[in-house]
């Protein structure tokens, strides 16, 4: 059977979860047809790693805009013109079935007579040491490869598992996206052979998604307005483009939401389908696409802060830190912080779609080159009703809140590290050991206090500060904090020693002692 049946738009290998009133059939996977047509009929993709979901969804943007040919400004009002869309309650499927006509023959998982499988580039199987590919097991990023680990399965890469075609190609998107920094398999192109690769454009970053009551919804409300420049013929996806780019020359810059949703991968990986099976994918070559310069980081989907050096940089992943700690940054538009967070441009326009629309988060915490460390998949509950754009007085108090939640997380932090150096007399000690254990009791009852009064807040406008509390707000957080400080302290209170250095810090939650200066020292 030829490898190159197996196409993208018709077969299925995204995993979804249909509405309870899903008319017709309801397969667990749907291929890229079947979900832009069904969309309305889909809840939400069930992709169950994060950094793959979030990588799919700004595939499924691309396509969305595409097909609503919301993918430049004009003509006429682009908002306008989406909302239209949203009453149809589907997809134009005139411009679904038109693109899937101009490009199908780009969206097979293996292309030997064309030579341009989706999103691989088919050189490296020339250029590449058929020898020392990078194998299956490297390319699912939940497997262990080489000396590495095994967390979630057993493996070995001189007997591998094969994969599916719908791991392989999630994997895909996750090396394009998430990929590291670093060496990688050598790639020799006009007679220069290297093995260095530059990180991929969200590695290391959380990602924020605006989520709908179905696909359609999410998919419309992740769409952001075109600058008034933009031509859909020069803002092209990879598999638009009529040759493939040059991996000696810098990389073409994005010059819009297209391109910039598809086309700033740093590496270039080319899949290896089994002879006897279409669906299953035996091996894999994982190298550098471009060997000089590096695609300009922007993403309408990132946080973006600046840090002490001047430098603009997207908010990492952190497996530790929850979804709301982060909600000011998404409904305000110019939120507080030393940081100078910017919110996500897609927020912006979201609301237009939903006020009932929650947030999904979806990343990958790792360091820039090797080290993976955890995925980081949150959501909240409806919250972009509550957008500075929407209701002027509730956001501010949603800022207010969760710095109030935070800086009680800090005091008490200060305070058991406090607490651990006075009892051990050691102003060197760190105390790690407490500040964890302090911080599991602490932040989740700030989390579930946080969105009660969340809850609370009205939105109407007719309440001031959207009925917000901040001295009752305030002595809650503080309660937490004290609550979780007894706790962790109570096992030195027994000795005098100890019980002085609790009581000592216990000032730390208030804020600690403040220091006497010259003009507030009596004179003599």
């Amino acid at each position: 059977m030829p490898t190159s049946i197996y196409n993208l738009f018709d077969e299925p290998w995204i995993p979804i979860r249909w509405a309870p009133d899903a008319s017709g059939d309801r397969p667990e996977q749907v291929g890229l047809r079947d979900l832009l047509l069904r969309s309305g009929d889909i809840t939400a993709l069930a992709v169950a790693d994060p950094p793959a979901h979030s990588a799919l969804l700004r595939i499924l943007y691309a396509l969305t805009a595409r097909v609503t040919r919301l993918d430049e400004a004009g003509p006429d009002d682009w908002g306008m013109r989406r909302v239209e869309i949203l009453e149809t309650g589907q997809l134009p499927r005139g411009g679904v079935d038109s693109y899937i006509t101009d490009h199908r023959r780009r969206f097979f998982l293996s292309d030997p007579e064309g030579r341009r499988p989706w999103m691989q580039d088919a050189r490296l199987a020339e250029q590449c040491d058929a020898d020392k590919t990078a194998g299956v097991n490297k390319l699912i990023v939940t497997r262990p490869a080489g000396n590495t680990h095994a967390w979630f399965r057993h493996g070995s890469d001189a007997q591998p598992d094969l994969a599916t075609a719908s791991e392989a190609v999630l994997s895909l998107l996750v090396w394009h996206y998430y990929g590291p920094s670093g060496r990688c398999s050598a790639r020799e192109v006009n007679g220069v052979k290297t093995a260095s690769t530059t990180a991929g454009p969200l590695r290391t970053a959380l990602s924020y998604h605006p989520e709908g009551s179905s696909l359609f919804e999410t998919l419309l409300a992740g769409l952001v307005q075109p600058e008034q420049t933009v031509r859909r013929e020069d803002d092209l996806c990879p598999w638009e483009w009529d040759e493939l780019t040059d991996p000696d020359k810098a990389p073409p810059t994005p010059t819009g939401p297209c391109s910039r949703l598809t086309a700033c991968s740093q590496h270039a990986l080319l899949l290896v389908p089994d002879e006897n099976n279409p669906e299953l994918v035996r091996d894999a070559y994982i190298t550098w696409a471009y060997r000089n310069g590096r695609i300009p980081r922007d993403d309408n989907y990132l946080i973006w802060q600046i840090s002490q050096q001047n430098n603009r940089y997207p908010r990492p992943a952190d497996s530790r830190r929850a979804l709301w700690r982060d909600l000011d940054a998404l409904l305000l538009k110019e939120p507080p912080g030393m940081a100078q967070p910017q919110r996500p441009r897609v927020f912006e326009y979201a609301s237009e779609v939903s006020e009932e629309l929650r947030v999904r988060a979806l990343g990958f915490e790792q360091e820039g080159q090797a080290k993976d460390t955890q995925f980081v998949d949150a959501s909240t509950p409806p919250v972009l009703g509550f957008a500075e754009d929407e209701v002027h007085e509730a956001a501010p108090a949603v800022g207010r809140m969760r710095q109030l939640g935070e800086m009680y997380g800090r005091r008490l932090e200060r305070a058991v590290r406090r607490a651990w150096a006075e009892y051990t007399n050691d102003p060197k000690a760190d105390g790690d050991t407490w500040v964890s254990e302090a911080g599991a009791r602490y932040w989740p009852g700030a989390e579930a206090e946080f969105w009660e009064r969340f809850r609370g807040l009205d939105r109407t406008g007719r309440v001031p500060n959207a009925g917000f509390d901040q001295s009752a707000a305030r002595a809650a957080f503080l309660r937490l904090a004290t609550d979780s400080y007894e706790t962790v302290t109570a096992s030195i209170t027994r000795t005098q020693r100890g019980a002085k250095a609790v009581s000592h810090a216990r000032t730390e939650l208030f804020g600690g002692v403040r220091k006497k200066t010259a003009s507030s020292t009596p004179a003599a």
